[in-house]
């Protein structure tokens, strides 16, 4: 085993042994969140709290490259550690949807469609899967009944903005423009969701074009996180007329979503996506159903 991975092994045993379930028999669910700046993860208490609920007893660890000081190119490692240490799976996140995928023996459907993996099963095979874009969708329809759809402009085209936007061509968008800093990877996004759904009115715009045309915004980018404040593009362009959504949980309300209530527009905080990505992932780790309004509950009691 190489030092880079023994490390690694080392730092995932340290939260093993820093958990509440430590000491005691093996739990018989193990997971864990990959990601940087992940300490506010609600994540833990959602998986947790309803594997208990279902008579289970469940270990989720924060495997936090910031905290751990991991760089990125250990998450293969990182991947390897938990699989030998006994987990039934992982959760991914920022900035590591993408750059799993060359580490994982097969693709789900939905995550060979988007590019994007925020779930790996653990098994004979790692099997990536994007609980996402299920989460997005049940989020806005829940939430968002009877909003236009005409034209939306979505900010970010990495993993998450990759979920949304294959949501929003299942909820019926008919024009989506899509902004990334990176011009490169919004061409490739649009390239790729075009081929897998067939959809034609997807394309790379400017933030100022897209949001002054558009019916809907959705922020997939980091910007309005605790660790990233701000907004994607300036407030000014927000008009009234307008619903926005965030994928951001932590804060519940960003900036973003601060501005567009101020000026009246409907909102639609990341609260929504987070509970419903979290109920499939735990199905997908237990082969238990979770109950949505269950682990909104859990969600909430975290706070």
């Amino acid at each position: 085993m190489a030092a880079a991975t023994d490390a690694v092994v080392r730092a995932i045993e340290a939260l093993m042994r820093g958990h509440r379930l430590a000491g005691q028999p093996r739990p018989d669910i193990r997971v864990g969140l990959i990601g940087r700046g992940i300490q506010l993860s609600r994540s833990p208490a959602m998986h947790e709290r309803e594997a208990a609920r279902l008579g289970l007893s469940c270990a989720y660890l924060l495997i936090d490259f910031d905290l751990l000081g991991l760089g990125d190119d250990d998450l293969g490692a990182a991947l390897d550690a938990a699989a030998a240490l006994g987990f039934h799976g992982v959760n991914v996140t920022h900035p590591f949807k993408q750059q799993v995928l060359p580490l994982l023996d097969a693709l789900a459907p939905d995550a060979a469609a988007l590019g994007a993996v925020n779930t790996v099963v653990f098994g004979a095979r790692r099997v990536g899967h994007n609980t996402d874009c299920w989460g997005f969708a049940e989020s806005f329809r829940a939430a968002m009944p009877g909003a236009p759809l005409g034209h939306v402009a979505l900010f970010g085209a990495g993993g998450a903005g990759s979920a949304v936007a294959y949501a929003l061509v299942g909820l019926g968008a008919g024009r989506i423009d899509v902004v990334d800093s990176e011009a490169a990877r919004a061409a490739a996004l649009v390239a790729r969701l075009s081929a897998a759904t067939g959809a034609t009115r997807l394309a790379v715009a400017d933030a100022a074009a897209a949001v002054r045309d558009a019916d809907g915004i959705v922020n997939t980018t980091p910007v309005g996180m605790a660790k990233y404040p701000g907004m994607p593009f300036p407030a000014g362009l927000l008009s009234a007329r307008q619903w926005v959504a965030d994928v951001i949980y932590f804060p519940a309300e960003t900036e973003l979503l601060r501005r567009a209530a101020a000026l009246g527009c409907p909102t639609l905080p990341g609260i929504g996506m987070a509970i419903g990505q979290a109920a499939r992932a735990f199905e997908l780790f237990t082969g238990r159903a979770a109950d949505m309004a269950a682990m909104a509950h859990h969600f909430e009691a975290a706070a």
